[in-house]
């Protein structure tokens, strides 16, 4: 493996308080109608993490966020990260089952959060019915000492992380299937991804990143993390919901560097983007599930001075492998051949290794892969397990891949997802590119309805463009045309939304 680019620094929030140092005047951060230099962004996490450690707050210490997209938000997660305790963010839309079991799974001690969102922790802290957990909402004076879990401390020096080994952030799973499970990434986690990524991001100080994904989840949390941490303003925007007015905030911040996921680029695709000034854009990229073929040109066709990068990951390494954009005309629908300074291998059922041109699930390796499970039983299997060099452990991530000779990289589906017609293994991912390829879909997912003589008979729900019109017979034929006969969908169903988690992906269990 490569050995790694220049550090950012010992901890996740070090490269930050350096760019604060050198360019206090800069603007860190625009939301809204707010913009905040690095100067007063540190001073507010100063105060946050002040206020903390007064209360008796510490290393190692989880704080969970309960806060939308805004600078509040970020000031939060730097303060904490100063104090050396563990970040937990949940975002705005989290409701109070899931606040209160991650309240209780962390032993959280403190929750920073916003008046507006009182209904949902009220309900989280009275399913709890524990009073040591104290609530500050942001905005307000912290609360008095006596509401806090600890009596406050004289005022001291802030002890902060005491290793790059420490945890820093607790990432807790959207729970497509089950209870979600808090995913550990520690200080070294966070800064060796960091540091895979820029070498191919490329990223600059002089950068506008514009964020419509959910900062508390990894794709969107790196952003935050790297952007600050490399002296870049970064513009939070909370209205991917609403595209048109997304690409005017494009146009109008004269943004540089974009993110997105499926689900975003086919609501951006459906309008008019050169109605928008976006000659900014340099580099797009495209993460947390495969971009269908057919969107892929789209997007390279009609924005076309800007880099894509088509990239997979999950929580528990946060990238894994990308595509360079030179070789997307070669291969549109491959995420490349891994990430710098890893090592990723394919394995079968049995777990034997695979040579290129084989089809198995992804294994991988290095400095970037998650310290473990929050409270994981023990005995239990767990798709970690510690590599060969100390720090570094394996993940087998649940998604199979197809390599080619060469080892590049094409994403068949989740171990999950699979499901059998007709006695064959069909992987969804495949069948919704498919379908994906016919002109006026949006967007399109599959699944498998039990069927007494297939076994599983294959499902297709459509989503179309505004003022298209497709049958059943031309989705069945299409697919028939280019795919194995028991892939072919056996029915069709059109439908006006496609039910999706917090972080923008598919929540097939939600189908219908």
């Amino acid at each position: 493996m490569r050995q790694p680019v220049s550090p950012p620094g010992p901890f996740v929030h070090s490269a930050f308080e350096a760019r604060c140092r050198e360019q206090p005047g800069h603007t860190a951060v625009v939301a809204g109608e707010r913009r905040v230099g690095y100067c007063e962004l540190a001073s507010q996490a100063r105060g946050i993490s002040e206020a903390l450690q007064d209360a008796g707050i510490g290393p190692g210490e989880r704080v969970v966020l309960l806060l939308d997209s805004g600078i509040d938000y970020v000031a939060a997660l730097h303060a904490v990260w100063r104090l050396g305790a563990v970040v937990v963010p949940l975002g705005p839309q989290t409701k109070a089952p899931k606040l209160a079991h991650v309240l209780a799974d962390t032993g959280a001690r403190a929750l920073l959060t916003q008046a507006m969102l009182s209904p949902v922790w009220t309900a989280a802290l009275g399913q709890l019915g524990d009073s040591r957990i104290a609530v500050w909402a942001l905005g307000a004076a912290p609360p008095p000492a006596q509401a806090w879990p600890r009596p406050a401390t004289s005022a001291t020096p802030l002890t902060g992380p005491g290793s790059p080994n420490d945890l820093a952030t607790l990432l807790y799973t959207s729970g497509t299937t089950g209870v979600p499970k808090g995913v550990m990434l520690s200080h070294a986690n966070m800064l060796a991804a960091w540091r895979s990524v820029q070498a191919y991001l490329h990223w600059r100080p002089d950068d506008v990143i514009g964020l419509a994904l959910p900062p508390t989840f990894s794709y969107g949390l790196y952003h935050v993390v790297m952007g600050l941490g490399l002296g870049a303003t970064l513009v939070l925007e909370n209205s991917a919901a609403f595209p048109v007015r997304l690409l005017q905030r494009l146009a109008a911040e004269r943004i540089t560097v974009f993110p997105g996921v499926p689900t975003l680029w086919a609501s951006l695709l459906a309008l008019d983007l050169s109605a928008h000034d976006l000659s900014a854009l340099r580099l797009i990229t495209n993460a947390a599930a495969a971009l269908p073929a057919a969107h892929v040109a789209q997007l390279r066709q009609r924005l076309p001075r800007a880099r894509l990068l088509l990239m997979y990951g999950l929580t528990e390494c946060m990238r894994a492998s990308y595509l360079p954009h030179e070789e997307i005309d070669a291969r549109p629908d491959s995420v490349g051949r891994g990430l710098p300074f890893q090592e990723h291998w394919l394995e079968d059922e049995a777990g034997q290794r695979l040579p290129h041109g084989s089809t198995g699930e992804l294994v991988v390796r290095g400095a970037h892969v998650s310290a473990g499970y929050w409270n994981a039983p023990s005995g239990q299997p767990s798709r970690l397990t510690p590599g060969p060099r100390a720090g570094e452990n394996t993940l087998r991530t649940g998604d199979v891949f197809r390599s080619d000779a060469d080892g590049w990289l094409t994403c068949v589906g989740r171990t999950d997802d699979m499901f059998k017609s007709r006695g064959e293994k069909v992987y969804p991912l495949e069948v919704e590119h498919a379908i994906c390829e016919l002109p006026g879909v949006r967007e399109a997912a599959v699944a498998g309805t039990p069927d007494d003589r297939m076994g599983h008979a294959v499902k297709a729900f459509v989503r179309l463009r505004d003022g298209a019109v497709l049958s059943e017979r031309e989705v069945i034929r299409h697919c028939l045309a280019r795919l194995d006969s028991w892939m072919a969908p056996k029915t069709v169903a059109f439908v006006d939304e496609l039910p999706l988690t917090e972080s923008g992906k598919l929540r097939r269990r939600d189908l219908a």
